[in-house]
């Protein structure tokens, strides 16, 4: 049975730089050679929806399922260096957010991923391109199986979009998502994407009014 776009699949997977080091898995064994923190834990995602590199997703298309190496070249992995993304920073900047600016450190700076090249008197070059740009990459992946369960496939895509395990259950032709409140206007955004490729409705139910109501009917019933 071929994979096709719109299609779960659980894969695991290791990519690597070329002819060099690890920089991303889900397999126990791969994670301890990077000393990453992260769960070892197969991936879950909708092939074509942008979940996975798009490298990726086109190889996978029209492959069955079992065990690949897949070659990236920049464009198709993590794109090309962009010499723009190179910047002079005053260090006053990183006097604010409490940084050290030693060359070689990679840090966060608002929601960036950046990397220290030189400092000099109260100026930093800072590198804003994504460590791996420019670079061809290589990806063993296993594909274990095709999703079919409807749950499963929603919460997958669910935690992917929001980084968070919400609450849902499917009634008749739609899906009813609990949320909290400070994230009702986010989700809604993507009321869209669930019905291209759930083909239900998704219907919002905000977590606060939730727990009022309830409040409410039990005051009823102690009367």
């Amino acid at each position: 049975m071929k994979l096709k776009k719109k299609d779960f699949i659980e894969v695991e997977f290791t990519g690597r730089i070329k002819g060099g080091e690890i920089f991303d898995s889900n397999i126990k064994k791969d994670l301890e050679k990077i000393n990453s923190d992260f769960e070892a834990k197969p991936f879950v995602f909708c092939l074509g929806e942008g979940m996975f590199l798009r490298g990726i997703d086109d190889f996978l298309i029209g492959k069955e399922i079992g065990k690949y190496e897949v070659e990236l070249k920049p464009e198709h992995a993590f794109g090309n260096r962009n010499p723009k993304l190179v910047q002079m920073m005053p260090m006053k900047i990183f006097i604010q957010h409490k940084i050290n600016p030693v060359p070689g450190a990679v840090f966060n700076f608002d929601g960036r991923i950046a990397k220290i090249l030189t400092v000099s008197g109260g100026r930093v070059m800072v590198d804003f391109n994504n460590p791996i740009a420019g670079k061809t990459v290589v990806y063993d992946i296993k594909v274990l199986q095709k999703i079919e369960d409807i749950n499963e496939k929603i919460k997958a895509f669910s935690e992917f979009l929001f980084k968070k395990d919400l609450q849902f259950e499917i009634k008749e032709t739609k899906i009813v998502m609990q949320v909290e409140k400070p994230l009702v206007k986010f989700v809604e955004m993507f009321r869209d994407k669930f019905k291209d490729i759930f083909n239900l409705e998704l219907e919002i139910k905000e977590i606060e009014e939730e727990k009022k109501k309830v409040e409410v009917e039990d005051k009823k019933e102690n009367k």
